[in-house]
């Protein structure tokens, strides 16, 4: 990797050292980070590196974490352990919650080389994997300077960032040539991928499809059903500033329409809940909160739900799902979850974090897309006083969900070259 760019990178990283520990504490301060595990951000391991065989996949968030789980249960099953980094303190949660005995978490270091040459000395993987849109210089330079193979898989190249590496070709084929194989989530994504210089792309689909259904307990979910006693209902899901108080004036021109609404908001981050409150009090609404326990009252207009874990719940009550991310330009958030429940999808059109398969559903009427809170509540409006419609949506969302799947076959049947031979127990022939 020689690309004068990729030089002036490498040089903007070591210069950008106290300002990325600046970042750090701003983030600790926001919430965002652990404090006790600060070292992992810059390369310093809090755990001892296993011996044997290690395979390191990287997976930046909840949605990609969960998708990865049964790759790396696959390596883990070969014999080898795997070293798991995520960026998020949520995802950092759900690993340590749900991966299987073999696997360790550690936080993605920032990319610049002293970072990624002071974590790569210490874990040594044989095999690298990051998960769809993870492209860091720093860490390819680095991993093809040690001749440790890099895979991307479920790779997704949106038009956008497309466009934005084409700007500098020479630097694109010098990071992208670095990847030893791309399995693509679709057609179009494959051909980004070699247009910017990757020379083994295989489309193989969308990994997500292939995800487990939400899971709730079942005693938790009778006894939230009752608090709600028939009422009619809607749930925001992972929404981001601005979008809390969209989704609020949106409750406003319906509750005068539908006796006792109630608007669930389950925000992205779950420690902007306090904040979420305040903006939606002064609006006039009544909230309440679940991570303080606070019952559900007739006369409750918005139920924040900040906590973790718990979407496959509110997704079982509420039939009407609105997917954030999406009336902001963020690039929406995934819809397979609620599809997989059997709940009807609304998102705006800030998608392109999932064109293909907001394009897909779309076109198939698998989602309905808003441009603004009046077509918002319009649509709202529309499925409430049509649950007929509700369910038509909601079957045909889960139809194509079930349509999708196989890409997690697909990409495991690929990485079995890369993977290490598992070798026989002792004593065994």
């Amino acid at each position: 990797m020689s690309s004068v760019i990729f030089r002036v990178y490498q040089g903007l990283g070591r210069l950008a050292a106290p300002l990325l520990v600046g970042l750090y504490k701003l983030r600790a301060r926001q919430g965002k980070e652990d404090q006790n595990r600060k070292g992992e951000r810059f390369g310093v391991a809090s755990k001892e590196r296993p011996s044997g065989n290690l395979i390191w996949i990287h997976a930046a968030s909840v949605g990609e974490a969960n998708a990865v789980l049964p790759l790396a249960k696959q390596v883990v099953d070969g014999g080898s352990k795997v070293l798991l980094t995520t960026a998020t303190l949520t995802s950092a949660q759900v690993v340590e919650a749900s991966a299987p005995e073999g696997v360790i978490h550690q936080f993605v270091p920032y990319d610049t080389r002293g970072n990624i040459k002071r974590f790569l000395n210490h874990w040594s993987p044989c095999l690298a994997i990051t998960v769809e849109s993870e492209i860091w210089p720093a860490t390819f330079h680095e991993l093809e300077k040690r001749q440790i193979p890099l895979i991307i898989v479920n790779g997704r190249m949106s038009e956008g960032s497309f466009s934005n590496w084409n700007r500098v070709p020479s630097f694109a084929h010098s990071v992208f040539g670095t990847v030893d194989c791309v399995l693509a989530q679709s057609d179009d994504d494959a051909a980004r991928f070699k247009q910017l210089g990757a020379i083994r792309v295989r489309p193989t689909g969308n990994i997500k499809f292939d995800g487990n259904i939400p899971e709730c307990d079942p005693v938790e979910l009778a006894d939230f059903k009752d608090q709600l006693e028939g009422r009619p209902r809607w749930l925001a899901a992972s929404t981001h500033p601005e979008e809390e108080v969209e989704v609020a004036k949106a409750h406003q021109e319906l509750k005068h329409k539908f006796d006792r609404l109630l608007t669930i908001i389950v925000p992205r981050h779950p420690v902007r809940a306090q904040e979420i409150r305040e903006e939606l009090e002064q609006m006039g609404l009544v909230c309440t909160q679940r991570s303080r326990g606070e019952a559900i009252t007739n006369a409750t207009d918005i139920y924040i739900a900040d906590t973790l874990g718990e979407l496959g719940l509110f997704y079982r009550v509420a039939p009407i799902v609105f997917m954030g991310g999406s009336l902001r330009p963020i690039g929406g958030h995934n819809l397979l979850e609620p599809a997989q429940v059997g709940c009807a999808i609304l998102s705006g059109v800030h998608t392109q974090n999932f064109a293909w398969i907001y394009r897909h559903f779309s076109k198939e009427e698998g989602v309905l897309l808003v441009h603004n809170t009046s077509e918002l509540a319009d649509q709202i409006e529309n499925l409430l006083h049509n649950p007929a419609d509700v369910q038509k949506r909601a079957d045909t969302a889960k139809a194509l969900v079930e349509s999708g799947r196989g890409a997690l076959a697909a990409t495991q049947l690929e990485l079995q070259q890369y993977l290490p031979v598992k070798q026989p127990a002792a004593g065994k022939e």
